[in-house]
């Protein structure tokens, strides 16, 4: 194995949602802080768009990773602070979404505090009579 002084990794591949988490254990296990990883998205951005022209794929991809490594060159550790939170949540609207946002940090430990303008919640669903595909009562 050759030794270098490489303190960074660019990856030039697909999605970073999936393969993100992977390569920054990578850099962690190598005692490198993980703010030094830069990823090209050139299946996305480059081969999905341009797959009926093969050397504008190649053209495009090579310039998205030589973007990628310059950016990479300037990368600067990415400082993580850990705070105190207070478990509250003010909700404003208790229409579908605003429920259904109460409920889930409800379930997370929150306080929930749910605001809505209308005597009733519901939103636009309290304006409908039966719902597809069940034919439920909205309410």
């Amino acid at each position: 194995m050759i030794e270098t002084n490489a303190n960074r990794l660019v990856v030039a591949s697909c999605t970073p949602i999936t393969h993100e988490p992977v390569f920054k254990s990578v850099l962690e296990g190598m005692g490198l802080d993980p703010s030094f990883l830069e990823f090209v998205n050139i299946r996305e951005h480059s081969s999905l768009v341009h797959r009926k022209d093969k050397p504008g794929a190649q053209r495009t991809a090579q310039d998205a990773i030589r973007s990628g490594v310059a950016r990479a060159a300037v990368l600067e550790k990415i400082m993580v602070k850990e705070v105190d939170i207070t478990k509250k949540a003010l909700i404003i609207g208790g229409g579908v979404a605003g429920l259904s946002a109460s409920i889930d940090l409800a379930e997370e430990g929150f306080e929930v505090y749910l605001v809505e303008k209308s005597p009733t919640i519901g939103g636009k669903m309290a304006m409908l009579d039966r719902t597809f595909p069940t034919d439920d009562c909205s309410i």
